[in-house]
């Protein structure tokens, strides 16, 4: 199957994620903000980035800027439950980057898979 970064800054659910995926077959890593997951993509070249979009040090907006740089195609799925602050809505602003796919927080785990595998099949947005 895949291999699948997972990066999001709760313990709790960044574990969640992990298990769901490595339980559907994919090899799974996970980065606790985007400082680590920028050194993490550059060393093991996932096939997805599952990335939360609040986070400290570096946010995942800036992440999924960055990855863009790196590779204008590699896919990505942001995730979000806040997701609002004053008139910006941050997973409105990920889906106007290239090949990213947004999910709101919370999900569960069929939809949260279904997004995987559109993602990685590279079909459409949400």
């Amino acid at each position: 199957m895949a291999k699948i970064l997972v990066v999001e800054d709760e313990e709790h659910v960044r574990d969640v994620l992990r298990q769901m995926l490595e339980q559907a077959g994919h090899r799974v890593r996970t980065a606790t903000d985007g400082e680590e997951a920028v050194r993490v993509w550059r060393l093991w070249r996932p096939d997805l980035t599952v990335t939360d979009i609040l986070m400290p040090n570096k946010g995942g907006l800036v992440l999924i800027k960055e990855i863009r740089e790196m590779s204008p195609t590699a896919p990505i799925l942001a995730i979000s439950g806040g997701g609002r602050t004053g008139k910006l809505n941050f997973l409105s602003t990920a889906r106007t980057f290239p090949g990213v796919l947004t999910l709101r927080k919370p999900f569960s785990r069929k939809d949260f898979l279904r997004a995987v595998d559109q993602a990685l099949s590279g079909n459409g947005a949400d």
